[in-house]
């Protein structure tokens, strides 16, 4: 259960309520992102009708990639990332809905911010891009997830070890908020992620899972969750394609959320909610 039932997340122009689980839709920019690399960045109208139909099956958030994390992913520059994702970005911006933007270069954050494009900033390295934290510490109200990761995209799988998980992530995700709020951004503008799938194998993540109080309330901040499709669902359903883990990234988004999640990242919005629906419903989630 969400242990912080009056908290909120301060996104940019918008006080996003936590009371009651928030679901992410995923947008992905990129040729090569695991699950739908190539599917949406073929054209902007194709991505604006992905994120339209994202908001329709429920989506409260909508989260831009213009650069794959997925293990062994190609380098992109800061400059491509940009152009992948400043047009779509422009249009989302007269939608009035809460829109993040999943990157890790400070460069990128800064165009995203000054041109006012983006409500939050999802960052899979925890705002540890040089200038990262001074870029995002000048703007008052956008928000900030802060994810964990043991090593970079392009290694992080192989081989991961660590002597306590749980501790290790809660540990690290703590010392980031303290940066953060040291430089002056605020806990309400803070959530945490702790990187499932990013520099750890399965038994790393069903400790996560398992032990999700302990590593959260070394922060204290509300947790932002992505499972979805993700290695370990098909190492633990035998499925080897991305597109046939849908009931089981469902499942695993129910069991954060009853863990504690404030908000899952999904890229099966519809799905997602129906399952949140019947578990709220039948009693669970009072």
């Amino acid at each position: 259960m969400n242990n912080l039932k009056h908290a909120h997340w301060q996104c940019g122009r918008f006080q996003i309520d936590l009371k009651q689980p928030k679901i992410m839709g995923i947008v992905n920019l990129t040729p090569d992102s695991f699950s739908d690399g190539g599917r949406y960045n073929t054209s902007l109208t194709v991505a604006l009708n992905h994120a339209e139909q994202l908001l329709k099956d429920g989506a409260d958030i909508l989260d831009i990639g213009g650069e794959s994390s997925r293990p062994g992913s190609d380098y992109v520059s800061p400059e491509e990332e940009w152009a992948r994702i400043e047009p779509l970005l422009r249009e989302l911006r007269r939608w009035n809905v809460p829109v993040t933007v999943d990157t890790r270069r400070a460069w990128v954050m800064r165009r995203l911010l000054e041109a006012q494009l983006a409500d939050g900033i999802n960052d899979i390295q925890a705002l540890e891009d040089a200038d990262a934290v001074t870029v995002v510490s000048q703007q008052q109200d956008v928000g900030v997830c802060l994810m964990h990761m043991q090593g970079k995209p392009e290694n992080m799988q192989h081989n991961p070890v660590y002597e306590d998980v749980v501790a290790e992530v809660g540990s690290y995700l703590h010392r980031r908020v303290q940066v953060c709020e040291q430089a002056g951004i605020s806990r309400e503008r803070l959530t945490i992620d702790p990187g499932f799938g990013f520099g750890k194998t399965l038994e790393h993540n069903i400790a996560l899972m398992q032990h999700f109080a302990t590593w959260q309330e070394m922060s204290g901040c509300p947790a932002l969750i992505g499972v979805s499709r993700k290695t370990m669902i098909g190492l633990l359903t035998a499925e080897s394609e991305p597109q046939q883990r849908v009931a089981g990234s469902v499942v695993a988004a129910v069991a954060a959320v009853a863990r504690g999640a404030a908000i899952v990242r999904v890229h099966d919005v519809r799905e997602t909610r129906q399952g949140l629906q019947i578990w709220s419903a039948l009693g669970f989630g009072v």
